[in-house]
């Protein structure tokens, strides 16, 4: 299970979001995990992610990517990196799987263009997970528009009604739609939101209100 399952949007959409997830398992082999997430941070970074995150500490745009490599906990945490395009992540994939870290990862993203790419990797899937949507009073969420930015953040820390508003202030002439995306992320604190995809989203949400 993963906390990055649940991000909707369009299949035109979702090519450019890919997450990898990278944790020890707690009790078992943690301890002394540091050097090994270190470095699947230090593969990730070399491929150019528009993210990064430490879940215990928080991500690039709250720390700076040089923070958080130096201050990961010595008996483990789970860290995040984030591509806008498949290429990337395909190649960072490629390079973890060389790495062998002995630690699980977990790669989010369309299930056929991760499957190929694990395959091209040399890679044997332990698990998939689907999604089954949202059930229930479905007519008391956010409009679409606005849930395709807020479940970039698994553990909804991002509200629709600052994506409201940050679209206000952008429409308005207020705010840079750069600037907007740099406050929405600075609130997932582990790291997972990408700031591309919400770039161009945020315009959807400025034209529809």
């Amino acid at each position: 299970m993963t906390h990055t399952l649940h991000r909707s949007g369009t299949r035109q959409s979702l090519e450019g979001d890919y997450v990898f997830l990278m944790m020890p398992a707690f009790g078992i082999n943690n301890k002394g995990s540091e050097p090994k997430l270190r470095k699947f941070l230090e593969v990730t970074l070399r491929h150019k992610p528009v993210n990064i995150g430490d879940a215990k500490r928080g991500n690039m745009f709250t720390l700076g990517t040089q923070n958080i490599m130096d201050n990961l906990d010595k008996n483990g945490t789970v860290v995040h990196a984030v591509f806008d395009n498949a290429e990337a992540a395909a190649r960072a994939l490629k390079d973890l799987k060389e790495a062998d870290l002995g630690l699980s990862l977990v790669v989010s993203g369309i299930f056929d263009r991760v499957k190929e790419h694990c395959k091209k990797a040399g890679i044997r899937r332990h698990g998939v997970n689907y999604s089954l949507g949202i059930w229930g009073k479905t007519e008391k969420l956010p409009s679409e528009e606005v849930l395709n930015i807020t479940t970039m953040c698994g553990h909804g820390l991002i509200s629709a009604t600052l994506v409201e508003s940050l679209a206000d202030d952008v429409r308005a002439g207020r705010k840079r739609p750069s600037d907007a995306v740099k406050e929405m992320a600075k609130m997932c604190t582990c790291g997972v939101f990408n700031t591309t995809r919400a770039l161009r989203l945020l315009a959807a949400v400025s034209e529809t209100k």
